[in-house]
């Protein structure tokens, strides 16, 4: 009888945990941006590095993101319950950088250090 009490926790706590799993597979989307940088050296700029890194994941939903600056595209994992591709997007232009269709936004650009600008 304990055993079977036993086994009975057991599974009911596997089966929790495997759920949550399934379910936070389910939320977080990946997705990958072009943009155009005009330096070739944002990652280490200390105005644009930073500006990615604060600006990007004050976006609400995005858990982390990869700039790949010789691609010139952006990695974006996110909650697709917290946000969506198109507020993110649409962040990114504010910053000053195109994404996909979305134009960078003319006076973030303006905005930006001259050696991110064409």
């Amino acid at each position: 009888m304990r055993n079977s009490v036993l086994k009975s926790i057991v599974l009911v706590v596997s089966l929790f945990f495997f759920s949550n799993f399934v379910s936070a597979q389910k939320t977080t989307q990946k997705a990958v941006i072009k943009t155009f940088l005009h330096c070739d050296h944002c990652k280490e700029c200390e105005t644009c590095g930073q500006k990615f890194d604060k600006e990007i994941l004050k976006i609400k939903g995005v858990k982390m993101y990869e700039l790949d600056d010789k691609a010139m595209t952006l990695t974006i994992y996110y909650n697709s319950k917290k946000t969506n591709l198109q507020t993110i997007k649409e962040a990114i232009s504010k910053m000053g950088y195109d994404a996909d269709e979305v134009k960078a936004d003319p006076k973030a650009y303006e905005s930006l250090d001259g050696c991110c600008k064409a």
